[in-house]
């Protein structure tokens, strides 16, 4: 997955959540829920956008840490969603899974930069 790709992906992710938000029951619970998902979900993309523009690999990996979490935490308020019954699970399975999709595609890339980063360090030392 290019760099293009993703930041297509993380985009539609938020527009998916803001749509998936705006569908749901307009009691307390669902308000409270929606914020918290709504700022982690819109976040994943802002933040790989960020990370896109790092300055260093550990800065990438660290912004990239940021996505990670923001998205993890995405699929905790989603799944809190569905085990609350403000939404029936068939209505956000698929936005679950591209939310499990775009987390292991960044553990992958922070994985890879790591190595990278470790290999860089013992160049430098021989």
């Amino acid at each position: 997955m290019n760099t293009d790709n993703l930041l297509t992906r993380t985009r539609k992710f938020a527009l998916d959540i803001i749509n998936l938000i705006e569908a749901l029951p307009r009691d307390n619970t669902s308000r409270v829920i929606a914020r918290q998902l709504v700022r982690c979900g819109t976040s994943v993309g802002a933040n790989y956008r960020a990370a896109c523009r790092s300055n260093s690999r550990p800065d990438f990996v660290s912004k990239m840490g940021t996505v990670e979490e923001e998205a993890d935490e995405s699929v905790y308020w989603m799944q809190l969603l569905v085990d609350s019954e403000k939404i029936r699970p068939e209505k956000i399975s698929i936005l679950i899974n591209e939310t499990n999709e775009l987390v292991a595609m960044t553990v992958a890339s922070i994985q890879t930069a790591r190595k990278a980063v470790r290999t860089s360090n013992s160049a430098l030392r021989t």
